[in-house]
């Protein structure tokens, strides 16, 4: 007797789609996937790649680990998680993960994203696990684009509803950004608390999160 295949959900199917088809079903909505852009003040034209995990070449993702330790290593060290690279080059090699790299001319990385359709405590959610842009690329949109390609992928993928992210709270740049972007403190994120003694626990970190509107389409 043959045996049953498993019922596939619709965030395991998106997670099992190439490169192309991720593109193609979830990235064509505003703002739509494009492969170029250009920087609005100097003109520089940049490439945009998305690509899993497994694509990556091992330059690539030594390039975002560069980025994330030069653009976050000291909030990682002073914070109670400390920093740890070995940890952080097996996290970032999840499998599930997909990255949008943004390279100059020269195919020198300037900035990437990665994100995964995922559960987050039982419900679904586009996941922003990394965003990082070298100091010539922030202010000028491109992190509001490829947050924007983040919502476009959680709008086109039902029954996600919305876009999360992580933050240090050292990190005000960062909060003040995700803020005007319309992200919020989410439910699921820690809050003070008493420990024993009188001490107090205070999170150093919030967990964030952007709702979503627009029709979703069944794929």
């Amino acid at each position: 007797m043959p045996r049953r295949r498993r019922p596939t959900g619709p965030i395991e199917a998106a997670n099992r789609k190439s490169d192309e088809e991720f593109v193609r079903d979830y990235l064509q909505s505003s703002p739509a996937w494009s492969s170029e852009w250009m920087h609005p003040n100097t003109g520089a034209k940049y490439s945009l790649q998305l690509s899993r995990t497994s694509a990556l070449s091992d330059d690539d993702l030594k390039g975002c680990f560069n980025l994330v330790e030069e653009t976050s290593g000291a909030d990682y060290r002073s914070s109670a998680g400390g920093w740890h690279p070995r940890e952080k080059k097996t996290e970032m090699a999840s499998e599930d993960l997909r990255y949008i790299l943004v390279k100059d001319n020269s195919g020198d990385l300037r900035a990437f994203t990665s994100l995964m359709p995922c559960f987050e405590e039982g419900e679904p959610v586009v996941y922003c696990y990394e965003i990082h842009l070298k100091p010539e690329l922030r202010g000028c949109g491109l992190g509001k684009l490829m947050i924007g390609f983040l919502v476009t992928v959680a709008e086109n993928l039902p029954p996600i509803t919305k876009v999360m992210l992580t933050s240090f709270l050292s990190n005000e740049q960062a909060l003040k950004f995700y803020k005007g972007m319309g992200f919020e403190k989410d439910a699921i994120s820690p809050e003070p608390r008493k420990l024993r003694y009188g001490k107090v626990f205070s999170p150093d970190y919030v967990i964030m999160s952007k709702g979503v509107r627009g029709q979703s389409r069944e794929i």
